[in-house]
């Protein structure tokens, strides 16, 4: 039962069901039609298994009738050992699965199943279906959490303010958790999601509530005003004006810097859009105060870039950043960490290697960390605890949805960049199939030949870098034979950081035209002269990724041009496909990534726990994650003190279950 989760009989009463089977309505195979799922009632007649695929595989075949002999159907499932032993012949079985003509009869293709005593037609029930693990069968479950709804009633104590169940007529406790494992009709069902969906928004959102409430009350920031003389001399040396949009956030930002009570703002901004130089601003208000301040971002590429671009900014003006990553040598990443405890690294660029244990900073009062969707809440506040209450910016380049900033970045103030810097041409972005392959080999040795840049990227492949830098591999060398002429190179994530940082370094000198690369340049490369941007096998990726990549171009003055390859598999696939061509709006995008794959995928909070919701879906409930933050903010508004078992369920809730450390 670990495994699954399950270590306490609290734990098992909330293990719901993953499905239901409406046994009001179970078919036989003789009424069984190819098509949609569907269960099914049905005896085995007989049962074959052989090997296929050269004996590499156990095909187990198992031909079904229905209780009283009515039709026929079969059954197939490869490599599941011991099934043979399960379906002796005239067993009763209870199937799920989708059924298709195959071979001239009707099929079910690995179908979920259980062994039944009786007709399962004659139950007339809606059946819980619980994820399983071993030997434990759906009857085990079912005895034995129906034995616990009985026999715990101290488990089933309410912890939910009266008040908020009559308002939004949400069932108690234990109603709601009978109902869950066994729903007499799909309308008590839908009230019962209702409040253990809405129980654990609310849990979160009064996590964030309380955060912000206690903020003021905390050790006093800071003040840093924008008005600094490193400030002005860095405004007056940039080369172009900002735009209307940096301005305003601008002001948004200076607003909460220039005040005791740390900031805690989350800056949303395309592609593009400047947010780099208004958090460079941010940080420069630190050093004008005589204090520390550092940037936190998710890969050595990208703080090599960073670190680049700031020293070129800064140095006239007398300001040096320090570089801190992982891959430094001991006896200077040591060097380097012995001169920020020390105050005299005074705007740090680095990796995680900023929260690692034993890093310590002087004076830090801002801290930024970039491209905030590749990491979690955890870290960023990790980072925030290296200062005395410093100010904390954290900004994405992936859209998000205001449904996911309420529920992901709750405890933040949100700033908006909605436009780009005069001039920039939108990135034209055409799917181009296997037959027209030729004419874009042509397009690139042309744009090479003008001068251009070029990425060529290849597909994610199983989650593995080591797959995935075998495919680059292979791509570089079929291209190094089909573009003569052209320039070509290699950057994937398996090579140290010094080749990675050469490899940039030349494409940005023009002695490079092309780089064949993983998603490593997803984020923060920039090289204005990059036009062309290609990308292998599209489908793969999600949305705001494909948008991220696209975004890697068309930084200069010159068009920039984005072709997707390959064939997409499934509906889903050519839907991202069709969006990434009609439009170049991000939010747009992030709105229809949201629809076709969910909040952990757009936002990248699955590695932080808030996908951990056992019945919550960020998506689906986005009303409901309206309401809770409402409800949140009035239970903190009132102290909490009339609610205590609220208060103790929450903060285990958000605690040990989410694992975030948002309540403090």
């Amino acid at each position: 039962m670990r495994q699954l989760g399950v270590e306490t009989v609290e734990d098992f009463l909330f293990f719901f069901p993953r499905r239901y089977e409406d046994r009001r309505n179970v078919l036989t195979p003789a009424e069984l039609q190819p098509g949609e799922g569907r269960t099914v009632a049905a005896r085995v007649l007989s049962l074959e298994k052989r090997p296929v695929k050269q004996g590499k595989l156990d095909l187990i075949r198992v031909l079904l009738t229905g209780p009283g002999g009515e039709g026929r159907a079969v059954a197939v499932w490869f490599n599941r050992k011991g099934l043979e032993r399960l379906l002796a012949p005239s067993t009763l079985l209870l199937l799920h699965g989708k059924a298709e003509v195959r071979y001239g009869e009707l099929q079910l293709s690995s179908p979920d199943f259980e062994i039944c005593e009786e007709d399962p037609r004659r139950r007339g029930a809606i059946v819980p279906v619980y994820a399983s693990s071993g030997s434990l069968t759906q009857k085990w479950f079912r005895d034995r959490i129906g034995e616990l709804l009985k026999r715990t009633p101290e488990l089933l104590e309410e912890y939910l303010p009266r008040d908020i169940l009559q308002r939004h007529r949400l069932p108690p406790l234990r109603e709601a958790l009978s109902t869950m494992h066994f729903p007499p009709d799909e309308k008590a069902w839908r009230r019962a999601r209702k409040r253990f969906a809405l129980e654990e928004l609310l849990f979160l959102q009064t996590a964030f509530a309380l955060r912000r409430k206690r903020l003021p009350r905390q050790v006093d920031a800071q003040a840093l005003p924008l008005q600094g003389p490193l400030v002005t001399s860095f405004l007056e040396s940039l080369p172009f004006a900002l735009t209307e949009a940096q301005q305003r956030v601008l002001r948004e930002i200076g607003a909460e810097l220039s005040g005791t009570v740390p900031m805690n703002r989350l800056l949303q901004g395309d592609v593009g859009s400047g947010k780099t130089v208004v958090a460079l601003i941010a940080m420069l208000t630190a050093l004008d105060a005589g204090k520390q301040a550092a940037l936190m971002v998710p890969t050595e590429v990208l703080a090599q870039q960073h670190e680049g671009k700031i020293r070129e900014f800064l140095e006239p003006l007398g300001v040096a950043p320090v570089l801190l990553t992982g891959s430094l040598r001991p006896a200077e990443r040591e060097a380097r960490r012995e001169a920020i405890a020390a105050g005299e690294a005074r705007l740090v660029v680095g990796t995680h290697a900023l929260i690692t244990d034993g890093l310590s900073f002087a004076d830090l009062a801002v801290a930024v960390v970039d491209e905030q969707h590749r990491f979690g809440v955890r870290q960023r506040m990790e980072l925030s605890g290296k200062g005395q209450a410093p100010h904390v910016l954290v900004m994405t380049a992936t859209p998000i949805p205001r449904t996911l900033v309420l529920g992901v970045y709750g405890d933040l103030s949100v700033s908006v960049i909605d436009s780009l810097p005069p001039g920039r041409k939108p990135v034209g972005t055409w799917w181009i199939p296997e037959e027209r392959r030729g004419e874009l080999l042509d397009f690139v040795r042309r744009e090479a030949a003008a001068g251009r840049r070029i990425f060529w990227v290849c597909p994610l492949v199983e989650e593995s870098e080591q797959l995935e830098a075998a495919a680059a591999t292979a791509k570089y060398e079929e291209l190094g034979e089909q573009l003569d002429g052209v320039r070509c190179s290699l950057l994937h994530g398996r090579m140290g950081s010094e080749a990675k940082a050469s490899v940039m370094e030349h494409l940005a000198a023009g002695e490079i035209d092309l780089v064949v690369s993983t998603t490593v340049i997803e984020v923060g490369v920039d090289v204005p002269e990059a036009t062309v941007m290609v990308v292998e096998d599209a489908h793969r990726f999600g949305l705001a990724q494909l948008h991220q990549l696209r975004g890697r171009i068309g930084r200069g003055d010159r068009q920039g041009y984005c072709f997707l390859l390959g064939v997409p598999p499934t509906g889903e696939g050519k839907r991202r496909i069709r969006a990434m061509c009609s439009t170049t709006d991000g939010f747009a995008l992030a709105e229809e990534d949201l629809r076709l794959r969910g909040p952990g995928e757009v936002c990248g909070i699955r590695q932080h726990g808030l996908t951990d919701f056992r019945v919550a879906d960020l998506v689906r409930d986005a009303g409901l994650l309206q309401l809770a933050r409402e409800e949140a903010e009035a239970l903190v508004e009132s102290g909490l003190q009339d609610y205590p078992d609220f208060r103790s369920r929450m903060a285990w809730f958000v605690g040990e279950r989410l694992g975030l450390a948002v309540t403090g």
